[in-house]
């Protein structure tokens, strides 16, 4: 006798990326063994897969957010562990959306017993989008400026962003998009290595950031009532930079960034931030990846205090996050050393730091890259994490970052 078995995906199987979802799998045996596969095709072709064992209960029936997994890419209970253990067959490969108005499809497979996958039981899609119903996308060339603009659907007024990217460069908008889908008028902004912006500029100008920040203003759907910035990475201390030397700022986010400025000297009216002082011979290579974190002199010296960004003359309030297993960049000490300064001075921050944690901090669901190419750098970097606790972490650090915003915003 041959039973129907579904995959259902609850509440729908379409939903934003960073929605989480309940998988069930109805019309299997009592305690039937089986092995659930997820499959992603990326834009480059490249196929991330996971897998998991599983035991159907008495009725038949699977519930990831009850069942637990037996082993394969994860195992306990894990209701979105398909998508976080997602890895890529070729290595060092990093999930990432180019194209924002296109959604990843993942494809979820029931396959009977816990060996060779022979025997196809049932399946179905689940379509992650970027972009939330009505979200509007809007390319920016203005003068100097190259980024995009996410508008969340009707007139607002909508707390305004400015979303920054690391040092890889680029124009990065899937995380901009997702937080425009949550109502924020969100702008990505590039500033290195993006079209005629240089892969590694003599020099940043504040003036850059300043015209972004008034691009923003002048939007009517923004409340004028002050906008916030957004970095992972270079872009955090660029973030934090932004929030200081320049008005109207009323909330900044670091993600594994610095309380100084990092490799680039930075331009403003007037005066320039020097980079912190760093030596690339005390790069170290593990088996072929760069380790990056011994680069810098130490921050602790005062020789190297001219590169800091003086934080407590913002009038922002701040939200640093950092991982605890940062393998690329000591963010929980550079942290802990802005945190500390800003508590000098009497001002309250937020701050967390996350066991396990990597330094691509990125939206949840995002599978955790250990390693990838950096473009700028054109060589393979170490970035840490474990794949349990950074999509932990990725969670947490997504529903505070929203709570932060909100709440100065």
């Amino acid at each position: 006798a041959c039973m129907a078995v579904q995959v259902a995906i609850l509440p729908s199987p379409r939903c934003l990326f960073d929605d989480p979802i309940q998988i069930c799998v109805t019309g299997l045996l009592p305690h039937q063994a089986v092995t659930l596969r997820a499959r992603l095709l990326d834009e480059n072709g490249d196929l991330f897969q996971a897998h998991a064992h599983y035991r159907a209960s008495s009725s038949g029936e699977l519930d990831l957010a009850r069942s637990p997994a037996l082993g394969g890419s994860y195992s306990g209970v894990e209701p979105m562990g398909l998508l976080w253990s997602l890895q890529c067959e070729k290595p060092y490969k990093r999930l990432a959306k180019r194209n924002v108005l296109t959604p990843f499809c993942v494809d979820l497979e029931v396959y009977d017993g816990h060996g060779d996958m022979s025997q196809l039981l049932g399946k179905c899609t689940n379509e992650r989008r970027f972009l939330g119903e009505g979200v509007k996308r809007i390319s920016v060339r203005e003068g100097q400026l190259k980024a995009t603009l996410f508008l969340p659907p009707g007139s607002g007024p909508f707390p305004g962003l400015i979303d920054l990217y690391g040092s890889g460069g680029g124009l990065v908008e899937y995380r901009a998009s997702l937080l425009a889908s949550r109502g924020f008028v969100t702008l990505a902004l590039a500033y290195m290595a993006f079209e005629d912006l240089p892969a590694m500029p003599q020099v940043l100008e504040l003036s850059y950031f300043e015209a972004a920040v008034n691009f923003l203003l002048k939007q009517q759907q923004v409340k004028d009532t002050g906008i916030g910035v957004l970095g992972l990475s270079k872009g955090a201390d660029l973030a934090l930079s932004v929030a200081t030397y320049l008005p109207g700022i009323k909330a900044a986010v670091s993600i594994s960034g610095s309380g100084f400025n990092s490799f680039i000297p930075l331009q403003g009216d007037g005066f320039t931030v020097p980079p912190h002082p760093y030596d690339l011979g005390r790069i170290k290579y593990d088996s072929g990846l760069v380790d990056f974190r011994d680069v810098l002199d130490d921050h602790r010296d005062p020789a190297t205090w001219g590169c800091r960004i003086p934080l407590e003359k913002s009038l922002a309030k701040f939200l640093f996050l950092s991982g605890l297993d940062d393998a690329n960049w000591k963010s929980d000490l550079y942290c802990q050393d802005a945190v500390q300064r800003l508590q000098q001075h009497g001002r309250k921050v937020e701050f967390y730091s996350y066991s396990g944690a990597g330094h691509l901090l990125e939206p949840p669901y995002f599978p955790l890259c250990q390693a990838s190419m950096h473009k700028v750098l054109g060589s393979f970097v170490r970035w840490g994490g474990q794949s349990r606790e950074h999509a932990k972490a990725q969670e947490d650090a997504w529903l505070r970052i929203q709570a932060f915003l909100w709440q100065h915003l």
